[in-house]
């Protein structure tokens, strides 16, 4: 159920010395990537596509997703599914229900994943079952200063 909208509405400016610069979101909105296989169903390798319109989606994976939509966060699916998947996928997620703003295809394959971006990252690793969110402290690696 990909719905659309306008980005714009929720960004904002981020320049305090009147420069421009890429916007951001303000801190109560949550900008969610979302793996699919083994994430959000199971997981089902690119070579054994056939699988994709009839895989399953993991416990709760779906009500809390689409919470998260309903309260205004932006849901866009990261998958390492390639764009000759789109339609399958598409298709698939709209079946089963999922709120949704876009869906990226070609994710690097393999884990072990270092995200470096100038805006705030945040990773959490998804262990099986989707719930609420909580904070914690955990160690992290950091550019030296």
């Amino acid at each position: 159920m990909q719905h659309s909208y306008k980005l714009e509405d929720k960004l904002v400016a981020l320049s305090e010395d009147g420069k421009s610069i890429s916007p951001g979101l303000p801190d109560e909105v949550k900008n969610f990537m979302i793996d699919l296989d083994g994430t959000v169903c199971d997981d089902v390798p690119n070579e054994e596509p056939e699988r994709m319109a009839t895989c399953e989606v993991y416990e709760d994976a779906l009500e809390i997703i689409n919470k998260w939509f309903e309260e205004g966060n932006i849901i866009t699916f990261f998958t390492s599914r390639t764009e000759e998947h789109r339609a399958v996928t598409e298709k698939w997620l709209d079946e089963k229900g999922f709120n949704y703003h876009g869906i990226l295809f070609g994710k690097p394959r393999g884990g072990n994943y270092h995200w470096i971006d100038n805006h705030i990252v945040r990773a959490t690793r998804f262990e099986g079952k989707f719930t609420d969110l909580e904070e914690r402290e955990v160690k992290i690696q950091v550019f030296k200063k």
